[in-house]
């Protein structure tokens, strides 16, 4: 075969750091904006981006080029820098080290998608740590609870 194809869709979640609710609703929009722009940069190209106050989820098509980890590096060393340029009071921004990835075959793309559009809602229900927990489980990730949280 002359020609490397892929299509990987991942599911990416991360906090802030100690679940801070750093990322107030009107920075919510150029979030999500410019961390889709570091995954364009990357050749990994947004589907769904959804910021919330203490963590975000993204729906991206990862690079055949780039290793999800060195994706996840990039997107939050960039955001990082960026958001503390935004105000005095984000000057302690941090997102937490660890993250979530979870595999989306093309036929569940609609779905999650819904599902990171709706993470308002979805929150008034559980909070970021059960949420997570839950897909760790529902994608038969092995995790230690002592471990998993800063």
């Amino acid at each position: 075969m002359s020609q490397s194809l892929a299509r990987i869709i991942s599911h990416l979640t991360f906090s802030t750091k100690l679940r801070r609710p750093f990322i107030a609703p009107e920075l919510r929009v150029d979030m999500n904006a410019y961390l889709g722009g570091i995954l364009k940069e990357l050749k990994s190209p947004a589907i769904e981006i959804n910021c919330v106050a203490d963590h975000v989820h993204v729906l991206f098509c990862l690079s055949r080029n780039h290793s999800l980890a060195k994706v996840v590096e990039e997107v939050k060393k960039g955001s990082s820098k960026w958001i503390k340029t935004r105000s005095p009071a984000l000057s302690e921004f941090y997102w937490q080290a660890g993250y979530g990835s979870f595999s989306v075959s093309q036929s569940n793309v609609a779905a999650v998608r819904k599902y990171i559009v709706h993470q308002e809602e979805h929150h008034q229900k559980m909070t970021f740590q059960q949420e997570f927990v839950a897909l760790l489980k529902k994608h038969h990730i092995p995790f230690d609870e002592r471990y998993i949280w800063e």
